[in-house]
């Protein structure tokens, strides 16, 4: 999956979770218990994977703005510090993208039971 897709894809599951968010706070929602408890379930399933993809995007950040520094900046201290930073970030990303993908997998349906 490239970047570009599974960033879109991270917009639209946030966008989800701010909805879902919002209408777990609904009191029609909140007096509708069955329709609140599979809102509920979905809010705590999205908010692992929100957190993992604000991580993410953190990470892409800090692998920008290390590039950034590289191209721009002589001081020979800050372009190690923004080596140094580079090399974590993008030794870090691949575990990231990976935890993402496993979070995206569906739940079996049967594991609720």
């Amino acid at each position: 999956m490239s970047d570009n897709s599974l960033l879109a894809r991270l917009d639209g599951i946030e966008a989800r979770f701010e909805e879902v968010s919002t209408l777990i706070t609904d009191p029609a929602v909140i007096q509708d218990m069955k329709r609140y408890v599979r809102l509920t379930k979905e809010y705590k399933d999205l908010e692992k994977l929100t957190a993992v993809t604000r991580r993410y995007r953190t990470l892409l950040g800090n692998i920008e703005e290390a590039r950034e520094v590289l191209g721009s900046e002589s001081d020979a201290e800050l372009r190690q510090m923004a080596k140094d930073e580079l090399d974590e970030a993008t030794d870090a990303l691949p575990a990231l993208e990976e935890e993402i993908k496993l979070l995206l997998v569906p739940a079996d349906p049967e594991d609720s039971k």
